[in-house]
């Protein structure tokens, strides 16, 4: 799915207006609608519900909105913050469509207006004060308003865009951001590039994408270089396999892990490996690792280090499709030559992964012998050691991309909505995975998983985005199970058989 610029989904609205051809109150209406269902889904009729408009757009989907609920029997109350002189045409349409309803509430609330008493039990709050346009510090009464809601700590829900924040851009830069702190965004398809980062989740809470109808023409035509990766993009990229195929046609994967004291790395990435596809696996490990991978991985081969505690040197590269390096490595000076010696002679792209990371971020200018297409797979600071310090979350993307394009390689920033960058600047966020996947081992696990798709002969901007993809479905798909708490890396690769059945299903 497309992750559309402001400016271009407003030029989606535009297009579906003239298109379908749909009136902009009428395309209002079917978005207050679809927020009303979800709604109506999650509110209890129990529950005092009070909705903040402003005078734009977003304060016309918040008066429908209003209107459908007490239509429902909610108990409802309206607070106009802002002038009604200054109303948007089609919240004005709506304005007018409450005032000829029974038993509405609503205030107009003004500079010297007291603000409402927020029961921070009972209440709902729906902020539709600004929507998604804004780019400039809020300021003033309007502030006032917000912090108020904020201060209140009730049940927040917003439409479209918490009020105040800024979708195509950071709002790090403003010292103390007046932003709706929602609990709940309702936003509408297509979601905004902001939702994916970090420093926005105390603001966005838990979003829920709602279709209203865009015309999916414009969609298609729209430029971008942002995408959401869902379940029918991976279910493109996975290929059945034949019948009469063997072992050798889904390739050889050679991982180089562990190191004494971390020989769980190797074998969290090579269980991954083999539940993933791969033909045949061989692990390269320290002598001292025999019996713990013997023991812990049957179906991996060995191949063994010189010496018995840490990698000094790698085999021979020519049997290999897919190799992928770091999980427990350490970074001891052996290893880093080890480390280069593979940049040197691999003939195929590399999965950089932990402490190869690292040695990289010790040793700059390897970076640019790195075989193209290779894979890195670091969380936010080793990402930090190979490209520097980020002000904000969209600095570090934009760094993260242009790494990938300086490097032409295949960045996966591990994380909520972890992102993947490719040689030619676009950006992928996934849509699965959840906290409880924040233990030791599961990126080792996602090595694996992606180092198995490699060998098969996919690509590497496929064997990234089903590899991560299948990474987060399976560890949602143990939470389910286990709770957040409870989830370890071992139940991640439990559940990576049913994740792939699903994408056949």
């Amino acid at each position: 799915m497309k992750i559309l610029a402001i400016e271009h989904i407003r030029e989606a609205d535009a297009y579906t207006i003239a298109h379908e051809p749909i009136s902009d109150i009428d395309l209002m209406e079917r978005a207050a609608t679809a927020c009303y269902y979800w709604l109506i889904e999650n509110i209890s009729h129990e529950k005092k519900i009070k909705v903040f408009c402003g005078t734009g757009n977003n304060g016309g989907d918040g008066l429908a909105i209003a209107r459908l609920l007490m239509a429902k029997g909610y108990q409802i109350e309206i607070f106009i913050a802002g002038n009604p002189e200054n109303f948007s045409g089609s919240c004005r349409i709506n304005y007018d469509r409450i005032l000829e309803t029974n038993g509405f509430k609503l205030s107009i609330l003004g500079e010297q207006s007291i603000l409402p008493s927020i029961d921070k039990e009972e209440d709902v709050i729906i902020d539709a004060i600004f929507g998604s346009g804004i780019s400039r510090e809020i300021t003033g009464f309007l502030a006032t308003v917000i912090n108020h809601i904020n201060h209140a700590r009730a049940a927040t829900i917003s439409i479209d865009v918490p009020s105040g924040l800024f979708c195509d851009s950071t709002n790090a830069t403003v010292k103390k951001p007046i932003i709706i702190h929602a609990d709940y965004t309702l936003t509408f398809a297509p979601p905004k590039l902001a939702f994916f980062f970090p420093e926005n989740d105390q603001y966005v809470g838990r979003w829920q994408l709602l279709d209203i109808g865009i015309l999916q023409e414009y969609i298609d035509i729209a430029p971008t270089n942002n995408f959401y990766v869902e379940k029918d993009d991976c279910r493109k990229i996975l290929r059945p396999r034949q019948k009469f195929s063997h072992k050798g046609n889904y390739g050889h994967v050679l991982l180089i892990s562990g190191s004494t004291g971390k020989m769980g790395a190797a074998v969290l990435s090579a269980r991954a490996c083999l539940r993933s596809g791969p033909g045949l696996v061989t692990v390269h490990i320290p002598r001292s690792g025999n019996t713990i991978l013997q023991s812990a991985v049957p179906e991996a081969m060995l191949h063994f280090d010189a010496e018995d505690s840490i990698i000094t040197g790698v085999p021979d590269l020519a049997a290999y499709t897919a190799i992928a390096i770091g999980p427990g490595i350490g970074t001891a000076d052996q290893t880093q030559r080890a480390l280069k010696l593979l940049i040197q002679n691999s003939e195929v792209p590399l999965i950089f992964d932990a402490d190869a990371i690292n040695i990289l971020g010790e040793n700059k200018t390897w970076l640019s012998f790195v075989p193209k297409e290779s894979i890195f797979t670091p969380h936010p600071k080793e990402f930090e050691r190979l490209a520097g310090k980020s002000l904000n979350d969209f600095e570090r993307n934009q760094k993260q991309r242009e790494f990938s394009v300086r490097y032409g390689v295949y960045v996966v920033l591990k994380g909520a909505h972890t992102a993947l960058t490719t040689p030619d600047g676009q950006c992928f966020f996934n849509s699965t995975g959840n906290p409880g996947m924040a233990t030791g081992g599961s990126g080792d696990v996602l090595t694996g998983i992606i180092a198995g798709i490699k060998s098969q002969g996919y690509s590497s901007l496929s064997s990234c985005l089903l590899g991560v993809y299948i990474h987060g479905l399976s560890g949602d798909l143990a939470s389910k199970k286990l709770g957040f708490e409870s989830l370890i890396a071992s139940d991640i690769i439990d559940h990576l058989g049913i994740s792939f059945i699903s994408l056949y299903g």
